[in-house]
C-alpha cells in the first residue's frame, strides 16, 4: 500500500509516516505542502491514500482537496487536521474527502483508518464528529502565551522556566491551564493548536 502524507509540520509528518511504516504500510511518501504534494503524485503515480492536512500552505481551504483528488486520479484522498471543528469536517466530507482524520487518533487507528479508506469506505471517527465546538482563543493570559511560544519552538519545561524568569513548577502549571483551554491532548497538540490558529 502506497501513502501520501502532506503537512507543513515537520513533526506531525515525521512521526505519522514513521508509525505508518512500523505498522506495516510499505511505501509512505512526505511532502510539506499541497504543490509538492501534487508534484509527488504526478511523478510517482496515484496513491492508495493522501492525506492532507487543512492548514498547509496552498490548500485555500477545501479547493486543495479537490485538486488533489484530481491529482490522485480519483482514489482516496484524506483530510488530516490537529485543530479542526466539526464543521470543517462535514464541508470535507461532503466536498469529496474520503475521510477526516484527527492527528491525535491512536497510531492503530490510524492504520485502521487508512486500510478502511483504501478499501473506498468513508472514515470519520464518531466520537470527534459528536464533538461540540472548542471555546475560543481569547482566554489565554500573556504568560500563557509566553509558554505557548516556547513550547512551539520546542523547549523543555525546564528551557521555558529560564527564558522567562520562572521557577519550572509555575511553568508546568501554565502548560496544564493553557492545554485545559485549548482543548489541547498534551504539549504537541497544543503547538499544533497555535500554530493552526496563529496564537503566537
Amino acid at each position: 500500500m502506497r501513502v501520501l502524507i502532506a503537512d507543513d509540520h515537520d513533526l506531525v509528518r515525521e512521526t505519522i509516516g514513521a508509525f505508518l511504516l512500523a505498522e506495516g504500510i510499505s511505501e509512505v511518501k512526505t511532502a510539506a505542502s499541497l504543490d509538492e504534494a501534487l508534484v509527488i503524485a504526478d511523478e510517482t503515480g496515484s496513491f492508495d491514500v493522501v492525506l492532507l492536512d487543512y492548514n498547509m500552505p496552498g490548500m485555500n481551504g477545501l479547493e486543495g482537496l479537490k485538486r488533489m483528488r484530481e491529482a490522485n486520479d480519483d482514489r482516496p484522498v484524506a483530510i488530516i487536521s490537529g485543530t479542526a471543528t466539526r464543521d470543517v469536517a462535514d464541508a470535507a466530507l461532503s466536498g469529496g474527502a474520503s475521510g477526516f482524520v484527527p492527528k491525535t487518533l491512536a497510531s492503530k487507528s490510524m492504520v485502521t483508518a487508512i486500510r478502511f479508506m483504501a478499501a473506498g469506505e468513508i472514515y470519520a471517527p464518531f466520537g470527534f464528529m459528536q464533538e461540540t465546538p472548542a471555546a475560543g482563543d481569547g482566554l489565554l493570559t500573556k504568560r500563557e502565551v509566553d509558554v505557548l511560544r516556547g513550547i512551539c519552538e520546542g523547549k523543555s519545561n525546564k528551557e521555558i522556566a529560564r527564558d522567562l524568569d520562572l521557577q519550572e513548577v509555575t511553568v508546568k502549571l501554565h502548560v496544564k491551564t493553557l492545554s485545559r483551554k485549548l482543548d489541547a491532548r498534551n504539549r504537541t497538540h497544543a503547538a499544533m493548536i497555535a500554530r493552526d490558529r496563529n496564537l503566537v
